[in-house]
């Protein structure tokens, strides 16, 4: 059974934002709504990296973001760059910092949510927090501003599960506006998921110095 059975894609038009590159790495700014990679079903081949292949051949992928969700993504330009990059991630020396805009108040100005999560495989795509079989995921968090009825937060995942800030965040009370699988009620009236990858800072492949790239937040 799939939760989002109607779901309709329709990926938004411009090429790439390209916001760094060099020999090794290209650094681009994914737009919500469209795909890292082309969708398992028919008419979904439309994404981030066919869009890339036009402008940069030979890119190839190390990490993906959620369709709706926007901002930073970094390609590799080389198999040894890809290894590099993948290594950074699978061992946890990357680091991302998300922006979201979350229903409600959160009473708190900063915490730690250390929740499990696997499929939901009745409900696919949606994820859930499972003690026994969720594999670990652990998201810090703290409060940017409070204003009508909502909060915007600052993220920083520690792992990279599939829908982790997103089921994190419902776990807390406060849903990512815009969400349409995790939002209910008046949070899901929103012309996109409310969250952005705003900073992603790992080793160059290259250098082999600490770099940091950032995307402004679009809402």
């Amino acid at each position: 059974m799939s939760l989002l059975p109607d779901f309709s894609y329709s990926p938004p038009p411009g090429d790439p934002v390209i916001l760094f590159e060099d020999a090794r790495i290209i650094v681009v700014d994914k737009p919500s709504g469209l795909l890292s990679v082309p969708g398992k079903l028919e008419g979904r081949e439309d994404c981030l990296m066919t869009r890339l292949e036009l402008f940069r051949p030979g890119a190839l992928l190390v990490h993906r973001l959620d369709c709706d969700t926007s901002g930073v993504m970094i390609f590799a330009r080389d198999k040894a760059a890809q290894g590099f990059l993948g290594q950074e991630f699978e061992k946890r020396r990357a680091r991302k910092s998300y922006i979201a805009r979350v229903a409600g108040l959160m009473a708190e100005d900063r915490g730690t949510v250390d929740l499990p999560l696997c499929a939901d495989w009745e409900y696919r795509p949606r994820q859930k927090v499972d003690h026994e079989r969720g594999r670990p995921a652990v998201t810090d968090w703290e409060v940017v501003s409070r204003s009508n009825g909502e909060t915007r937060v600052r993220m920083f995942p520690h792992t990279g599960r599939s829908h982790q800030l997103r089921v994190h965040m419902r776990e807390l009370g406060h849903a990512i506006l815009g969400d349409p699988i995790y939002a209910e009620g008046s949070a899901r009236d929103y012309p996109r998921l409310m969250l952005h990858a705003e900073t992603l800072a790992l080793h160059h492949p290259e250098t082999k110095a600490w770099v940091e790239f950032s995307a402004a937040c679009p809402f």
